[in-house]
């Protein structure tokens, strides 16, 4: 086994195991729940894009204090906590359909609770990580992580469509609440990220919080790492949320091609994070994440001419090459965050860039909601375009680009598997 890899390390491969469970969930419920909306529910592109904008918000209004919290707090229950909540919140969806009971509203506070759930257990996750492998490892540890992000998007979103069309929407959500359960169950074999990360004397929550943004936004290369996130979600969500109204709606499309089309973006994503450490290693981290952005960013300027027969190949493409750029983001920004961190601000670092990157999933949803009303649904996806293309500019500016290593950063070690 590679010297660098993490897949010595027993704890390490516990939460990749239990994180594939939940992502296929996620995803799942990703392609489910606004179709039930618009399908069942006979939901309008504004109220769709409320559900989108509510199934974000919690990072808005929590992300930040959560970040304080879980650096207090024992990451394996708060991770096994949050799936729990998660499974037993999509479960009410089946059984209020099953009632005649189901409505918006249920599905508004349903997703925004899962919201809330989900900042602790995407708070915690990253935060365990760095302590349940070696500094070596890291990189490939977080490779890893991101390619099973992408692949459950291929596997999740196509296993969604197929489960809608199948069982129709309601029924395909009972998988979210399963694949939730069995994530808790799972991540219950964790032994390390036990102990908080930062065991000094208590100080207000509000200290606490300022601590991490000052880390994050007073940092020239961490602040263009998280604008260049943020910007790349914006357009993501801008054209997400209306991708289900316009795939719907449009005849000869449907939930099963929605399903293919999102899956495809989940290929890309997987050969961004796959091909991110060798890139790096040849054009060195910073200028990787520079290239990258000129050359396939503005790729997403094809997505708006998704439309039947060759304009949804067109549109694929375009979304593939985006998403093949974001994979790189995401391994190789999230590897020089957690690098310039100390250990005891990895919770509210990651927390604040939780907060700023999905807080622009909210906005983005909530964006497009209300253009998909004023303008309509497809020039609701050339703004997103936009923003998708040029969301690399903050990244190819700053002094990241010039990065050809990552720092060295002491990291507590970790305890390989017996």
């Amino acid at each position: 086994m590679q010297p660098h890899s993490p897949w010595r390390f027993a704890d390490f491969r516990t939460l990749f195991t239990g994180s594939a469970l939940s992502h296929l969930g996620t995803n799942i419920g990703y392609v489910a729940v606004p179709l039930i909306a618009v399908a069942a529910l006979d939901a309008s592109p504004g109220q769709v894009g409320a559900l989108a904008t509510l199934s974000t918000l919690a990072f808005l209004l929590i992300g930040l204090p959560a970040g304080a919290w879980v650096d207090r707090m024992r990451q394996r229950r708060v991770l096994i906590g949050a799936d729990l909540a998660r499974a037993l919140l999509f479960a009410s969806v089946p059984l209020a359909w099953w009632l005649d009971a189901l409505t918006l509203g249920h599905l508004y506070a349903v997703v925004l609770l899962n919201g809330c759930a989900t900042v602790f257990f995407d708070v915690a996750s990253q935060s365990a990580l760095p302590q349940l492998v070696d500094r070596e490892a890291l990189v490939d540890a977080n490779a890893a992580m991101m390619s099973l992000m992408a692949a459950s998007n291929v596997a999740g979103r196509g296993a969604g469509g197929g489960l809608v069309q199948l069982l129709t929407a309601p029924v395909a959500v009972l998988g979210t609440a399963v694949a939730y359960l069995a994530s808790a169950l799972r991540l219950t074999a964790i032994r390390g990220a036990g102990l908080p990360a930062d065991r000094r004397p208590r100080a207000r929550l509000r200290t606490r919080i300022a601590e991490g943004l000052r880390h994050v936004l007073g940092n020239g290369e961490l602040r263009a790492l998280a604008l260049t996130a943020a910007l790349s979600n914006l357009g993501s969500q801008i054209i997400n949320t209306m991708l289900p109204v316009l795939f719907y709606r449009q005849p000869g499309l449907g939930a099963g091609a929605l399903g293919l089309y999102w899956a495809a973006g989940g290929a890309g994503l997987l050969l961004g994070a796959r091909s991110a450490r060798p890139v790096a290693e040849r054009f060195g981290y910073g200028r990787a994440l520079g290239l990258a952005g000129l050359c396939l960013a503005p790729a997403g300027l094809l997505v708006p001419l998704v439309d039947r027969g060759a304009g949804l190949w067109i549109a694929g493409g375009g979304w593939v090459l985006a998403m093949f750029k974001v994979g790189m983001d995401n391994v190789l920004g999230v590897s020089l965050r957690q690098r310039m961190t100390a250990d005891s601000l990895l919770g509210r670092m990651n927390a604040t860039f939780r907060f700023l990157l999905t807080g622009a999933l909210a906005v983005g949803a909530a964006v497009s909601g209300l253009l998909g009303e004023l303008v309509g649904v497809r020039a609701t996806l050339w703004v997103g375009a936009a923003f998708l293309a040029t969301a690399f500019l903050p990244v190819f500016l700053s002094p990241v680009r010039t990065r050809s290593e990552l720092p060295q950063q002491r990291r507590e070690p970790a305890v390989s598997a017996p």
